[in-house]
């Protein structure tokens, strides 16, 4: 695992097995029976052991994944001891029988934010035992709304981001935020908005994060990173990864999109400044009918910076999204491109990954049944990261990530805005536990349309926000699939004489030239 992907190298043409997938996969063997997961229900409870003279408060799952990975613990409990020198004897078992790397997960696990992953996987099996896609005591990832305040105008906008509102949360109740993050066990916070980094908390909180081991991350246009002292700053305090809009190779066509002038060139500026510190990081861009012809020139471009990796995210109807509907890519389309990043992948030296989670049924397909794609992050052949993508299970709104709104509530997904509970009321671990919504987007039986009886629901299951935005049902088909066509179709029948249409209108988009 790098940086909390699933990894699979080669090696003189021979593949070699990833030891974080071969963990993933051996901890559902393993842990699939009355015995194991009696043991980790036992290793949920929490203890206070020392690392190297300074006290730590975690479960005994973490602590044993600590000890696995070397780390100097010079006390801990009799009973944390032996339940964790249980787990991990399982845990190596488990890598071992799968033919894993067992150094490269010892390697992995000295990153507290992997651990605290890990953590959550174990804890599941533990309390709710192998489910698919699996279900989860806290989220590996939050999505912060950080602020409302932006200082671009941005057409797909899921926030209509402008000034903040009066109600966002203090500093204070921030920080109070982060620690019932932290003690819920989540791994990873992405800082979003609006535009985090013009906030004057920005670089407070994310100090806040990352000090308490939780992989802190930020979604940023790049205006204030395009000066490298804020980036330089920003890792310093703990910034993990940084990911920067740009929407078209053509800056006019981008500043078109983003609504600011010179929006391009600091956004171009701060992936530049990215590479140079050595700072994980991708280049992230909203595929539209605007740029969806685009796609060579734009990974041209992240080449041509040095970025690593390219996310292509889903156009969904929310916010400005829905006045500017018209952008939307058909299934068609949609499918055309899934099936174009995935062959450009084996041409290029970079990543190239889609939020869309239909990706995972086109690689598997492409591939004659070789790659498939877990999740968003990874696209792989090994075939135990095959074992792994129902585990995962495609999209995780309200199940692996939920979202958090400047005010303090709780959502699924930061594209799909339903309530479900706000931490100023009630504590998080009870909204993620009990939230009706939560449960229901946990439970694939519930889907409806072909969602429900596709053979590849449970590494896809069809984005749930798309569904929600077409159809005011998160558990809706989503239209957006291939296999959904006729959904589409019916809803351009219906919106013909609307006055926002599906069908692209009359608007000028600046051309790209070359």
């Amino acid at each position: 695992m790098v940086d909390g992907k699933l990894v699979s190298n080669k090696n003189n043409g021979k593949e070699e097995r990833g030891g974080m997938g071969a963990l993933l996969a051996g901890l559902r063997l393993l842990f699939d029976n009355p015995l194991t997961r009696a043991f980790l229900r036992a290793a949920v409870d929490e203890a206070e052991c020392r690392y190297d003279g300074k006290s730590v408060r975690a479960p005994i799952i973490y602590h044993a994944l600590s000890a696995y990975a070397g780390e100097p613990i010079t006390s801990c409990p009799v009973k944390a001891r032996f339940i964790g020198f249980l787990v991990n004897n399982i845990i190596s078992l488990g890598v071992k029988l799968l033919k894993g790397k067992e150094e490269e997960v010892v390697e992995a696990l000295k990153d507290p934010a992997v651990r605290r992953g890990i953590t959550l996987v174990l804890k599941g099996l533990g309390l709710y035992g192998v489910t698919v896609p699996q279900q989860l005591p806290a989220p590996f990832l939050i999505v912060w709304n950080f602020t409302n305040m932006c200082n671009l105008r941005c057409k797909h906008c899921y926030q209509r981001a402008d000034k903040p509102l009066p109600n966002e949360l203090t500093l204070e109740e921030k920080i109070r935020v982060v620690d019932q993050l932290d003690r819920a066990g989540v791994a990873a916070i992405a800082l979003s908005g609006g535009e985090p980094t013009i906030h004057p908390h920005f670089y407070t909180i994310l100090h806040e994060i990352a000090k308490r081991g939780i992989y802190a991350a930020v979604a940023t246009n790049g205006w204030m990173f395009a000066n490298i002292e804020n980036l330089e700053k920003a890792k310093k305090l703990g910034l993990r990864y940084v990911e920067v809009s740009v929407d078209s190779a053509n800056p006019r066509k981008h500043d078109w999109f983003r609504g600011v002038p010179g929006a391009w060139e600091r956004a171009v500026k701060a992936l530049e400044n990215a590479v140079k510190l050595g700072l994980n990081h991708a280049m992230a861009v909203t595929i539209t009918k605007a740029n969806i012809n685009e796609v060579e020139d734009l990974l041209d471009l992240a080449e041509s910076i040095g970025v690593k990796r390219v996310v292509f995210f889903n156009f969904v109807p929310v916010g400005r999204g829905k006045e500017n509907i018209w952008l939307d890519l058909d299934p068609i389309e949609r499918e055309e491109f899934l099936r174009t990043i995935y062959k450009e992948m084996s041409k290029r030296k970079i990543e190239i990954v889609s939020t869309a989670p239909q990706y995972g049924r086109v690689s598997l397909q492409l591939s004659g049944g070789k790659d498939v794609a877990p999740t968003h992050f990874y696209v792989g052949g090994d075939p135990v990261v095959k074992a792994v993508a129902e585990f995962v299970g495609g999209c995780g709104a309200g199940r692996i990530y939920a979202g958090l709104q400047p005010d303090g509530t709780v959502i699924p997904c930061v594209f799909l805005p339903i309530p479900v509970g706000n931490l100023r009321e009630r504590d998080f671990w009870d909204i993620w536990e009990n939230a009706p919504l939560f449960k229901l987007l946990r439970d694939r039986s519930k889907l409806k349309g072909y969602c429900a009886i596709c053979p590849y629901k449970n590494i896809c299951g069809g984005c749930r926000a798309r569904a929600y935005g077409y159809f005011g049902d998160p558990m809706a088909p989503d239209p957006g699939c291939i296999l959904n066509k006729r959904y589409w179709d019916e809803l351009v029948e219906k919106m013909k004489e609307a006055p926002t249409k599906i069908v692209e209108k009359e608007v000028s988009v600046p051309a790209v030239t070359h």
